[in-house]
């Protein structure tokens, strides 16, 4: 196994958790070390965590440290190795055929080739961050052809012959565990669980997000938010809501909203579910008087 013990700069979990910072990311050290060893080794890196732990958003501040273009493959029910790898461009091929007439045309060309998310991430491994988001989503099907590609980092188009990556791209795997994924693709990769952060250090992400709110709004919103997510909800508010939240009740209260009024009447931008909402509705008034007190 080759090590890469400098990356671009980066030659420490210390060093890689400065830089994501200055990506409006704040990593905990578990996260930090995981995504560097994850680069130094040469190895898929695995988050897995409920929706909205920042799963997702570490992959892109990932690529913005490597200052590398991210490629995203969302995955979903159904996702076959064609909207994942290439897809030939048979319109065009056809039009060619008919417009060539009785010259000989080779339709398995460059110009006929529809590149998707992980043949671009092989054909550029030096400059790309390939993002497989929620593959808990995608079947055990697509998983098992995901585990060739995890390995060799290659792929064959039979028309054009093998296609494999010059060094190993960076690949960040996401899985809000909606189902168990197989123990051979977590095998391949460096895995950390991503679990809702602390008050502390959510607080100082909101006001790292949105830099016009208070401290003590986004304190508040944190505490409510907190309190939010143990309860029963089919769909509990995440990091990004949180920071939408204390944005939106900032803004109503600039509006001349009081508070915690203005908390109250943005609530939408925190629960986003009908159910949820009725549920929370007689207790709502006192849950953000006394996350604000």
């Amino acid at each position: 196994m080759t090590v890469r013990g400098n990356i671009v700069g980066i030659d420490s979990p210390e060093a890689l958790e400065r830089a994501l910072r200055t990506a409006y990311y704040l990593a905990d050290d578990g996260l930090a070390t995981a995504a560097y060893l994850g680069l130094a080794l040469g190895k898929p890196l695995l988050l897995e965590g409920a929706p909205g732990v920042g799963k997702t958003e570490a992959a892109k501040a990932i690529a913005a440290v490597l200052g590398r273009r991210l490629i995203r493959l969302q995955c979903y029910e159904g996702i076959d190795a064609s909207a994942a790898l290439y897809e030939w461009n048979y319109p065009r091929q056809m039009l060619a055929i008919r417009q060539a007439g009785e010259e000989s045309i080779d339709i398995y060309g460059e110009t006929f080739l529809i590149e998707r998310p992980m043949l671009a991430a092989l054909r550029a491994p030096d400059s790309t961050v390939l993002l497989i988001d929620e593959i808990d989503r995608a079947d055990q099907e697509f998983e098992a052809f995901l585990l060739e590609f995890l390995s060799d980092f290659q792929i064959s188009i039979p028309e054009r012959g093998t296609v494999r990556a010059a060094e190993r791209p960076v690949v960040v795997l996401t899985s809000n565990r909606t189902r168990d994924l197989h123990e051979a693709l977590r095998r391949r990769c460096v895995y950390h669980w991503i679990d809702y952060p602390t008050a502390e250090r959510e607080a100082r992400i909101v006001m790292m997000r949105a830099s016009s709110v208070a401290e003590s709004t986004a304190r508040a919103v944190v505490a409510a938010v907190g309190k939010l997510r143990r309860e029963p909800l089919s769909k509990a508010p995440g990091i990004a809501e949180a920071v939408d939240w204390a944005e939106a009740a900032t803004l109503l209260h600039a509006r001349g909203a009081r508070w915690p009024d203005a908390f109250k009447r943005s609530i939408g931008v925190a629960l986003k579910d009908e159910e949820d909402l009725t549920f929370i509705s007689g207790r709502l008034d006192a849950l953000i008087a006394e996350a604000a007190a």
